[in-house]
């Protein structure tokens, strides 16, 4: 079949449209992904940051094939060799006692707002039935329906009510907003760093140190949502690195997987996680042993070669390239490391439709809020690589 065919028979029988831009891939290596014509295109999205080493990293590769001859899954009443030892190790990484792993990031967020609940009651001891979680408007934390009842995008929330109650909104970057938001019923804040799919939107320097002072202050979990931002994305090991703050709850997750299976956590310590009692929280393939095996090799990777680093240097020059091609097309740029939004100004259209331009050159990225378009492409994405995407992104953007 031509790709033709194959977007066809997607849209005839898939429930949900997976491929907006209507390019069906077929195979992938490093930066660079092929359509079932041949064509080639550097991938600028990483699946959201999901693929931080790029396509088939050979590491990660190596690793699944081991371990798929070893052992793939158990029960959650057998411990494994792999779920000991990246749990030891992902809780080194992050400087904390515990991990919980699940599999999805909303999942993740889901276990996070239960620790900070079950917390709450037992610990803070606030009213029964009365906890409450302070969020930010612009949010972006997954697609169940405890998460979209805080979220303020029409798009994800309409018609899915009832919507679950216990979460207050705040305007994002506004300290003043959290205090007036908290009372004796407050058990958490839950912020993402950067709001990635709400555009890359970074706060005002100084606002994540303000929040911790405030979140230990009042005697509330400091909750970061470093799905899409963590694990070397912004140029630092977490976003919240930048001002060496450090959350009670880290959630982690898309890259935590290296582009081959789907690993979430949250990460700790004793006194928060070990709320959970056996039976009261679980997961069929949380910390199965494939996954913890890729899971493991991430970390590893990681220390090896601090992709940190090139996140750092190699976004400034991203950022520099892009502001140099003063397009008026680009109303605004922003963004830390390898995450970057371009925002359209609306005389050009949305950014979808600018999105297309850029795939019809030989760029995949994504648009988010109408008007931006993410670019992140993978952490290990070379100077000589770059400059053959951004070669293509100026043929737009001319």
């Amino acid at each position: 079949m031509n790709s033709s065919e194959i977007v066809n028979l997607h849209n005839n029988f898939a429930a949900i449209n997976y491929a907006p831009l209507e390019v069906v891939l077929s195979k992938a290596e490093g930066c660079f992904v092929w359509d079932l014509e041949g064509n080639k295109y550097i991938d600028f999205l990483s699946c959201y940051s999901a693929l931080s080493f790029g396509h088939r990293h050979p590491d990660l590769i190596k690793a699944a094939k081991e371990q798929l001859d070893r052992l793939t899954l158990t029960g959650r009443a057998f411990i494994t060799d792999q779920l000991a030892l990246f749990s030891q190790e992902l809780a080194a990484f992050c400087q904390k006692e515990r991990v919980l792993l699940m599999n999805s990031g909303a999942e993740a967020v889901e276990t996070a707002i239960k620790i900070a609940r079950r917390w709450g009651y037992e610990q803070k001891r606030v009213a029964s039935e009365m906890a409450n979680i302070i969020c930010f408007a612009g949010n972006f934390h997954g697609r169940t329906t405890t998460i979209i009842s805080f979220s303020d995008s029409r798009k994800t929330k309409d018609n899915f009510g009832p919507y679950t109650p216990g979460f207050k909104l705040v305007p994002f970057g506004l300290a003043e907003e959290v205090k007036r938001a908290i009372d004796q019923n407050t058990v958490a804040v839950l912020c993402e760093p950067i709001q990635g799919e709400g555009g890359i939107i970074t706060p005002p320097a100084g606002f994540l140190t303000e929040l911790r002072k405030i979140c230990t202050q009042h005697n509330i979990l400091f909750i970061a949502d470093e799905i899409q931002t963590g694990l070397c994305r912004t140029g630092r090991r977490f976003a919240c690195d930048h001002e060496e703050v450090i959350p009670d709850l880290y959630i982690l997750g898309k890259a935590l997987g290296g582009g081959i299976v789907p690993v979430s956590a949250v990460v700790g310590n004793r006194k928060f996680l070990d709320v959970l009692k056996p039976g009261s929280h679980g997961s069929t393939f949380g910390g199965n042993p494939f996954a913890a095996a890729i899971g493991r090799t991430v970390i590893k990777l990681i220390k090896e070669t601090k992709p940190e680093k090139n996140a750092e240097n190699l976004g400034s020059y991203l950022f520099e390239q892009l502001k140099g091609l003063k397009s008026p097309i680009i109303a605004d740029i922003r963004g830390k490391g390898l995450l970057i939004g371009v925002d359209i100004d609306e005389k050009f259209g949305v950014a979808k439709d600018v999105c297309k331009k850029l795939l019809k050159n030989g760029v995949l990225s994504y648009d988010t809020r109408e008007k931006t378009i993410r670019l992140a492409p993978p952490l290990t994405i070379t100077r000589s690589e770059l400059d053959y995407g951004l070669e293509r992104i100026a043929l737009v953007f001319r």
